[in-house]
């Protein structure tokens, strides 16, 4: 086999499983939504799902794509290791059921993108502003 067909080749089945893997996050993000919403999740997991949640359909990163290397960092390692951590707070039997209510319901249930964008865009601004006067507070009274 050639050098150009064999690179295609694990070029594609590579792409393949990160695809793979991505969708099964994706349905692990929709369980962790239903587990949320299950009132036999402790409280200190649900704060966590909901920061999970929040933080994969976010469209503003905490660490910015453009930055070398820590751009995808957040992306390729911090979101998946979310993700287990969450999972791993939630009782088993509370994650069967909402993993089987994820793969039954369509991947449009945590409503559309742009009403949650827009919540999302709304809390970062509240948080910045918040941010900004308790710097301005900081700096003027020294």
């Amino acid at each position: 086999m050639p050098v150009d067909l064999r690179y295609n080749y694990l070029m594609q089945s590579w792409i393949a499983k990160v695809k793979s893997w991505a969708e099964r996050l994706e349905k692990e993000v929709i369980a962790l939504y239903y587990a949320y919403r299950d009132p036999r999740t402790p409280w200190y997991a649900k704060l966590f799902c909901a920061y999970v949640i929040a933080v994969t359909i976010s469209p503003i990163d905490l660490i910015p794509d453009f930055i070398p290397v820590f751009g995808y960092l957040d992306d390729a390692l911090f979101l998946p290791l979310g993700i287990w951590i969450a999972i791993k707070m939630i009782p088993t039997s509370v994650m069967e059921e909402a993993r089987e209510k994820a793969r039954t319901m369509p991947p449009e249930v945590l409503g559309d993108k742009r009403k949650s964008s827009a919540i999302i865009i709304t809390l970062w601004i509240i948080l910045l502003f918040i941010l900004a006067m308790a710097l301005y507070l900081f700096v003027k009274r020294k």
